[in-house]
């Protein structure tokens, strides 16, 4: 066998060994077309639901607005005059678009210190736990999703503040995430009995 044969198959079998599945599931539209995908998610989102009382389709909803469905997503890059690098506009990382600082928040306080965001279960447990603390310190209804959303993005001090009133596009964003969750909830009403 040549050396570049060999090269390219041991290249194929480490590339088919990555890091996980990070795409987006078809037909994000399909509450219940994403979980026929990808039932590691329902079953995620099911513990967290168990766990926190946080509704599967408000989690769906959030997910679908931060990240898509995609493990790795990462906010975008930043640039000085359109085209000297300056970094991410933030440090969201994962399904859930969790900031480094709160992220390190959640992982102290729930002792999980070997969460990572790029998992699907931790980041569906991450978002329960922040809503969990959101319904408890603000009285959010857990199946609110557009003012679930609006704690999530401004974090709770801004929702107190009511930071969001000054961001038109972001209540926009927040009524979008409402109408999603509800469209998921009678999706998921005629595949999950």
């Amino acid at each position: 066998m040549s050396r570049t044969l060999r090269a390219s198959i041991l290249l194929l079998f480490l590339a088919s060994c990555g890091g996980g599945n990070f795409s987006a599931p078809r037909n994000l539209d399909d509450a219940c077309s994403v979980i026929h995908q990808r039932p590691s998610y329902l079953k995620a989102m099911q513990a967290t639901q168990r766990k926190w009382g946080v509704p599967i389709s408000v989690q769906m909803a959030v997910l679908y607005q931060e990240s898509k469905f995609i493990g790795n997503a990462r906010t975008p890059h930043q640039y000085a005059l359109g085209v000297i690098p300056m970094g991410r506009q933030s440090s969201a990382y994962g399904y859930a678009q969790a900031l480094d600082s709160t992220w390190d928040d959640y992982r102290h306080e729930r002792h999980k210190g070997g969460a990572r965001r790029d998992n699907i279960r931790d980041a569906t447990d991450f978002m329960g736990w922040y809503m969990n603390t959101s319904t408890q310190e603000l009285g959010i209804s857990k199946s609110d999703a557009e003012s679930q959303y609006l704690a999530y993005h401004e974090g709770r001090k801004g929702f107190a503040r009511q930071s969001y009133k000054a961001k038109g596009w972001l209540m926009d964003v927040a009524a979008e995430v409402g109408s999603r969750s509800q469209r998921y909830h009678s999706q998921l009403a005629t595949c999950l009995r």
